[in-house]
């Protein structure tokens, strides 16, 4: 394959313009002279073509200052060249260079800066091989061919095909310019971006549309590679297909082209590379064609800005932050600078009317961004602004859409002289404004304010629709944000306000409890615990987990601790009280069964919940669960275990049993009820969980406050992703020398008996006080016995610190039940009294018989 000329004034040989045979070997082309130098000035970098240029080899310039190789005073010129490249990515310009044998020689060097691996910047300079030296005619060229390229839009008397140093003459007599001259015109003025590439892949000719795009004059780029013009793999990618072109592979297309920087396809470039074919239909060069599809292009852009802005856009629940966010993906891609600013107070209604009339508010400039360090919002973060009625603002929010400006605009105008703050916006050359409402739902939470002072571009309408797209993105985040934090925050409350805000007294049990809401954004959940004082000196504690997260949730947990404490009150056993709440998720699951959402709607199916009677007399515990984590016990000599607790299914299943198991806990163990966000907050490590729970257990403690917060900080890795509730309990015992019984015979004969066994037990623990109505309760219970029940009978007192608790048992099932006696009745008095006299009383079931109690206090003031 021939090639065309590459050097300006080269004439092709005679050979190449007659028909013949191919050559079999080329001459090899011209290198191209590179060098590199670092940022010190210091050459790091010396090309073969370098060397054939100024003739010193690498051994003697490598390692060497830069400033030798200048003709001109180095320390003048680098000055020069420094100020030049000051800040920029390339730089080209006439240098006069000195040769190695003393000659001057001008040359046009273009470089490019490069930064390698780490912090080192260094200059890659590149000069075709074509120069000769300062005053002298390259050997064999004629000065006037020489000098014959007409000029960059300027008229000749002929002008040359590209690539060719062969004029062609216009028509004699013509009154128009000849076809030589119409192809110059059109080669050079064409809208497209066109170049030609001789055989070895090197400028050769250039339009103006080139020289705009990559802002190099033609003669700057001739002689050079693509690549070395514009280091860039776009670059070698179309150097690749311009030599399948050469090599005869036909027209290539890229959508891609090469810009100032280099470009890729996402620039809106369209590159066609074409054979350039002599007579004999021989292809000597490659003629690149580039045109940029803007429009598409521009489209293209915004549906990328707005795919990216909804990953981009609301990552948290902080307004602030998701503002600041709009503002930074605004800018620069839509606008050289976006402010955020934030409504006081949101307002709320429908739609605002074209026709609203404008009214003065007052915003905080909540987030700002600009492509320059003192753009027109840097120094208004945080501040208050007052937006006076007829200022955009205000009227772009009583309209309720977006609006565009100009500098001239009279309402832009009038505002700058109302408002220092947008008179410093048009007074830094803002030349076009938008600004657009944030509105979600109904509310209209702020506004947005774009601005362009760098881009010459003014906003269009497409602009403005993509603003009010990413505006409406930000203010529903926003929107959602506060409106979870208002849920979130009800939700607290009432979750709050459904757990025990103190503990009740009781003597069985000593008791710490923690509860640790959900860090996530899914809300408080439905994790309770409860303490219940039971008869007997009994105490029940109570830990579940509802499913689900929110107000619902919360509702529910109410709904349950409720009925909980209303099952204890009857005394159930635990597994018959799990029966019982069982059946109560199963009602309101049926009863919910059409609100939205399957988790909405669930009513608390799935519920876990752990209940637990302990009694401090028998030191015996009795536990039933319904798909909760097993309790940990720890005995006094410091073994940690898990209860055998049999599992059970979750709450709202139905028709499968519970199980009780009892267990003997002597006096100073440790109970750890808890839900299992506590053994989640390991990373689903359930090993590990339970290692650490254990050892935490263990470890003495003065406190129970402080084996809650060991067990805490060893659990908890991060904030928990579950709620946590926590209930450590340690055991007491009543003594016998706190608990008196006597076994009764079935005769009426013995009630006074047992009044006096009471008062003489009364007696010996020093209260004589409660004498007289501990009688009355004992005669009426035990007649009661005697009367309705069967035998065998059996009086109990249990002292406490501030109780007395009388107790009567028998082995009938049937209950008493208090009713008003009428004046002439003789009987229905006795329990009518004991319910006025004790502080509570009531009927606790067993498997064979009952026992009625009542309780009455011993603390002074109280009934009693």
């Amino acid at each position: 394959m021939e090639r065309l000329p590459t050097h300006p004034g080269e004439r092709p040989h005679e050979s190449d313009t007659s028909p013949g045979p191919a050559r079999t070997a080329p001459p090899t082309p011209p290198p191209t002279a590179t060098a590199a130098v670092d940022a010190r000035g210091i050459v790091t970098e010396w090309s073969e073509g370098a060397r054939q240029l100024l003739g010193y080899p690498p051994s003697e310039i490598v390692g060497q200052p830069a400033a030798r190789l200048l003709a001109d005073d180095p320390g003048t010129a680098g000055a020069a060249a420094l100020r030049d490249t000051a800040g920029r990515e390339r730089w080209s310009g006439t240098v006069a260079l000195r040769h190695r044998d003393g000659r001057r020689l001008r040359r046009e060097l273009l470089a490019h800066r490069r930064t390698a691996d780490g912090p080192v910047t260094e200059w890659l300079v590149v000069s075709a091989v074509t120069g000769t030296p300062e005053g002298q005619t390259p050997a064999g060229t004629p000065e006037g061919e020489a000098a014959g390229r007409p000029a960059p839009g300027s008229e000749t008397s002929g002008s040359r095909a590209p690539g060719s140093g062969t004029p062609r003459s216009e028509a004699p007599g013509s009154g128009t310019p000849g076809s030589g001259r119409l192809g110059e015109w059109a080669f050079r003025q064409s809208p497209c971006v066109l170049a030609v590439f001789d055989a070895d892949l090197r400028l050769v000719r250039a339009n103006a549309g080139m020289e705009q795009v990559l802002s190099l004059t033609e003669d700057q780029m001739r002689g050079l590679r693509l690549p070395e013009i514009v280091p860039h793999p776009v670059s070698d990618e179309t150097e690749a297909k311009m030599r399948r072109v050469l090599e005869g592979g036909g027209p290539q297309h890229l959508r891609a082209g090469a810009g100032p920087a280099g470009t890729g396809a996402d620039d809106g470039w369209s590159t066609s590379l074409v054979p350039l074919k002599d007579p004999a239909g021989r292809v000597r060069a490659v003629c690149l064609a580039a045109h940029q599809r803007l429009q598409e292009h521009l489209a293209r852009q915004r549906m990328l800005l707005l795919s990216e802005a909804s990953a981009r856009i609301g990552t948290t629940a902080d307004s602030g932050r998701t503002a600041q966010e709009l503002a930074d993906i605004a800018v620069p891609r839509l606008a050289d600078f976006a402010a955020v600013d934030l409504l006081d107070a949101p307002r709320h209604g429908g739609e605002p009317s074209p026709a609203a009339p404008a009214r003065a508010l007052t915003a905080t400039r909540t987030a700002v961004r600009s492509v320059l360090d003192d753009g027109p919002a840097a120094s208004t973060a945080g501040t208050k602004t007052l937006y006076p009625a007829l200022s955009p603002v205000a009227r772009c929010l009583a309209q309720g859409h977006g609006t565009l400006y100009d500098a001239a605009d009279p309402d832009l105008l009038r505002w700058a002289r109302q408002d220092p703050g947008a008179a410093r916006l048009l007074g830094s050359g803002t030349h076009s404004v938008m600004v657009v409402p944030m509105r979600a739902h109904g509310a209209t939470l702020g506004v947005a304010l774009f601005g362009r002072n760098r881009r010459a571009e003014p906003f269009e309408a497409d602009d403005l629709w993509l603003a009010e797209e990413l505006t409406a993105k930000a203010a529903v985040s926003i929107h959602t944000a506060r409106r979870d934090s208002r849920e979130h925050t009800s939700t607290m409350t009432l979750q709050r306000s459904l757990l025990p805000q103190t503990l009740p007294e009781q003597g069985a049990l000593d008791i710490a409890t923690r509860y640790l809401p959900a860090g996530t954004r899914a809300g408080v959940g439905g994790d309770w615990f409860d303490v219940i004082p039971l008869s007997g000196a009994r105490v029940a504690l109570v830990v579940g987990d509802v499913v689900g997260h929110g107000i619902r949730a919360s509702a529910t947990m109410g709904r349950l601790r409720t009925a909980v404490r209303t099952l204890a009150d009857v005394d159930l056993p635990p597994d018959e009280l799990l029966t019982h709440l069982d059946d109560l998720v199963l009602h309101l699951s049926a009863d919910e069964g059409g609100t939205d959402g399957a988790e909405e709607s669930a009513g608390g199916i799935g519920t876990t919940c752990l209940y637990a009677v302990y009694d401090p007399v028998s030191r015996r515990c009795a536990l039933a669960r319904a798909g909760h984590p097993p309790p940990a016990a720890v005995t006094p000599d410091g073994a940690v275990r898990f209860l055998d607790v049999p599992a059970g299914p979750p709450l709202g299943l139905g028709g499968l049993p519970f199980e009780t198991f009892e267990t003997e806990l002597p006096e100073g163990s440790l109970l750890a009820l808890y839900t299992d966000g506590l053994l989640a907050a390991r990373d689903h490590d359930i090993d590990e969980a339970l290692d650490k729970m254990f050892a935490a257990l263990a470890r003495p403690a003065k406190t129970l406050d402080t084996v809650c917060d060991r067990v805490l900080t060893a659990m908890l890795t991060h904030r928990p992703d579950d709620d946590i509730a926590l209930l450590v309990a340690r055991t007491r015992a009543l003594h016998a020398d706190r608990v008196a019984a006597w076994d009764l015979a079935s005769d009426p004969a013995v009630v006074a008996q047992a009044r006096k066994h009471a008062t003489e037990q009364l007696t010996a623990w020093g209260l004589d006080d409660a004498a007289f109505i501990t009688e009355l309760t004992v005669s009426e219970l035990v007649t009661n016995a005697i009367r309705y029940g069967r035998p065998p009978i059996q009086l109990r007192l249990i002292h406490e610190d501030s109780t007395l608790t009388c107790e009567v048992f028998d082995s009938s099932s049937t209950a008493p039940h208090m009713r008003r006696a009428r004046t002439f009745d003789e009987g229905g008095r006795g329990l009518l009294l004991v319910g006025q006299l004790a502080r509570r009383w009531g009927t606790r079931h067993a498997l064979t018989g009952k026992t009625v109690w009542a309780e009455q206090s011993l603390s002074p003031g109280s009934p009693g």
